[in-house]
């Protein structure tokens, strides 16, 4: 792959870097609760030298019912400040997955207009496997101011993917299994209907990966999303269960190289609870 410290890094790239003064590294790994792992135990036990946790859960906006939200900016800042993260930083981001919520943290700081940012390709599971250092030392923290200046055109709300469904002039995405998406599987926040939102085309965030999770390259990724029947000339909207692994669709967009892409931050949490919100089941 080719390396970009704005969106994508390899192991090795990582591993060269791995003591430059600017370079921060976030553990940002995040499990449904069915997979019975506790992502903060296990960066204490190891993790990469110098990373720090970023808590997917409680950087969030907590006044919302709506899981792991877009937090308030002020939030997101000062959040960061305390992990000595802030301007002039590389940023590099992982998880425990391999590629899975990483990707939603480096959206959000995108979110937040900071560019130096990149997901680690098959994270922490290729990282070990190649016999790499880890360590169980939490970092030397020393503030670090962060400047934000929120880019609104990446995030999108209930009503702006109404429209968007309503009118047709949006690609809206939909990262969820194919089960989940015809509405055949069962949703595993309760409470939630089956289905997918009028319109929208399923690429499964996992499609987009090799079996070691690294993403598959830019060309691979677009005969994808067009093999899924994707508009790629239209503005995209990805969205998902609760809006993580959507991310992964925005970073392969991102690669691809399409700019005009958004993500639906409350995604089917939100949608699949409104039961006056339209839902279509099967692959139409």
């Amino acid at each position: 792959m080719q390396d970009d410290p704005r969106t994508l890094v390899s192991t090795e790239w990582l591993a060269t870097h791995l003591k430059d003064p600017d370079l921060r590294i976030l553990d940002a790994s995040w499990y449904l609760p069915n997979a019975n792992r506790d992502a903060r135990a296990e960066y204490d036990a190891a993790h990469i030298p110098g990373a720090r946790f970023f808590d997917i859960d409680d950087i969030s906006d907590h006044r919302s019912d709506l899981p792991h939200m877009v937090p308030p900016v002020e939030k997101f800042m000062s959040r960061l400040r305390a992990m000595g993260v802030g301007d002039g930083h590389q940023v590099v981001i992982y998880d425990g997955a391999g590629l899975m919520s990483a990707a939603r943290v480096w959206w959000l700081f995108r979110l937040m207009g900071q560019n130096n940012v990149a997901v680690l390709d098959g994270g922490l599971p290729k990282w070990q496997s190649e016999g790499r250092p880890l360590e169980d030392l939490p970092p030397v923290v020393r503030d670090r101011h962060m400047t934000v200046r929120v880019q609104n055109g990446l995030v999108r709300d209930v009503t702006q993917v109404s429209q968007a469904s309503k009118l047709g002039d949006h690609a809206i995405i939909d990262a969820r299994s194919a089960a989940r998406f015809r509405g055949e599987a069962p949703e595993p926040r309760e409470g939630l209907r089956g289905g997918h939102i009028p319109g929208a085309k399923n690429v499964p965030f996992d499609s987009l990966l090799n079996e070691d999770g690294t993403m598959k390259t830019p060309e691979e990724c677009r005969a994808i999303f067009e093999a899924a029947g994707v508009d790629l000339d239209k503005p995209a909207i990805t969205t998902c269960g609760s809006g993580v692994t959507a991310a992964i669709l925005s970073l392969a967009l991102e690669r691809m190289g399409k700019a005009d892409h958004s993500l639906y931050d409350g995604s089917w949490a939100e949608w699949g609870a409104f039961p006056t919100l339209p839902i279509a089941t099967g692959d139409a």
